[in-house]
């Protein structure tokens, strides 16, 4: 968009009143510190009065470091607005754009993004030709410009707070990467029980960001606020890893010297799938490319990745033998359907979810299993 000089602008706009031209330039972002530096060389005064008398607002003004926002989509019609419109609302007080890399998609996806930047300057648009979320993160990075990096995404929803609270916790902490809890919540009565799976041990592990707990040091985040610095020293996202590249990134980040923090008071709301087939194709690739980071980087599988192959394998055999041999052997596959049913009344918050969470359990398990014991070696040539 070419802005129109001050004094042009208010002759073609005669009739309009100057309070109503103030109000519109506000909004457009034409008096930010950083626009008037940049074409008055003169700098932003605020009021108090005007802005809203917060002890939080008035540290922030003026010393809050720029933000980019990045996330990379394919085929998300149905979300993408609520997770832009999120970000928009954040209460951060500095400068931030995003930038959405859009792959090829079936639906409308392209034309939401495109519509959304045209209702505001922050938000841009280019293209992830590939579909993969690792190249289209990095064209995102590349196409962005700001010492702060906010990863989001298509399905999630940021708090208000989010992005104030991550670059405290970054400057407190010293971290090049933090994040918080993994908000899974749903809308309908499938995605609900889905939900209440992921934020329980029982559905996930014990997983900080998706079951909460202590602030500290970890190994990954959901999403994450990165140093800028810290993720260009890696060299970005690996492209290899179409599944599981946060995991990745962050061992890297790690390797490098760099801590990964853990901070619950960061939440992201995430919209779980709305299908039994998405669900377990989600699960069986997270399995499958779980698989793959342990053998690119040795040592870092632990208890938590192996109890659902495990799992599946004693399950797929106490059935069998149990029905071939004699039903003693059943008893490893009764007791875990019991676990089941038993976890899904004490997890589930009302009678929809516990009917649901059965299944939802057992395919979360199943395919996550499945996917790890089935994930080849060709996927990543150097893995």
């Amino acid at each position: 968009m070419i802005r129109p000089k001050p004094a042009q602008e208010i002759a073609e706009i005669a009739t309009i009143d100057m309070e109503r031209i103030v109000k519109i330039r506000i909004a457009r972002g034409d008096f930010t510190e950083r626009s008037v530096n940049g074409r008055y060389g003169l700098a932003v005064m605020t009021s108090p009065e005007s802005s809203g008398d917060t002890s939080h607002a008035q540290s922030m003004r003026g010393s809050a470091p720029a933000v980019s926002i990045i996330l990379t989509v394919i085929n998300e019609e149905e979300h993408l607005r609520a997770a832009i419109q999120a970000a928009l609302n954040s209460d951060y007080q500095g400068e931030l754009e995003i930038v959405i890399a859009v792959g090829p998609s079936r639906d409308n996806t392209r034309a939401i993004a495109d519509q959304l930047a045209a209702e505001d300057s922050r938000v841009y648009v280019i293209d992830n030709p590939t579909g993969k979320t690792p190249d289209g993160l990095n064209a995102a990075l590349q196409n962005s410009h700001h010492g702060i990096v906010v990863r989001i995404d298509g399905h999630s929803e940021i708090d208000a707070d989010y992005i104030s609270t991550a670059v405290q916790t970054i400057n407190e902490t010293g971290a090049v990467n933090v994040g918080g809890i993994m908000a899974a919540e749903g809308i309908t009565p499938f995605q609900s029980a889905v939900a209440r799976a992921m934020r329980s041990p029982i559905g996930v592990g014990a997983s900080r960001f998706h079951t909460g707990g202590e602030a500290g040091p970890t190994d990954t985040v959901y999403l994450g606020v990165f140093r800028r610095s810290a993720i260009d020293e890696i060299g970005g996202y690996d492209s290899d890893f179409i599944r599981a590249q946060d995991w990745e990134m962050n061992y890297r980040l790690r390797l490098n010297g760099g801590i990964v923090w853990f901070n619950p008071e960061l939440k992201v709301t995430y919209r779980p799938r709305s299908s039994i087939r998405a669900l377990a194709r989600q699960y069986f690739e997270y399995g499958r490319w779980r698989r793959v980071v342990s053998r690119r980087h040795t040592g870092t599988i632990n208890f938590r990745y192996l109890a659902p192959p495990v799992n599946l394998v004693l399950t797929f055999f106490s059935l069998a033998l149990g029905l071939l041999l004699h039903p003693i052997f059943l008893i490893p596959f009764t007791s875990y359907l019991i676990a089941i049913f038993l976890a899904s009344l004490m997890i589930g918050t009302n009678w929809s979810e516990r009917v649901r969470l059965p299944l939802v359990l057992m395919i979360m398990h199943f395919s996550w299993g499945f996917g790890f014991i089935s994930s080849p070696r060709t996927l990543v040539s150097r893995s």
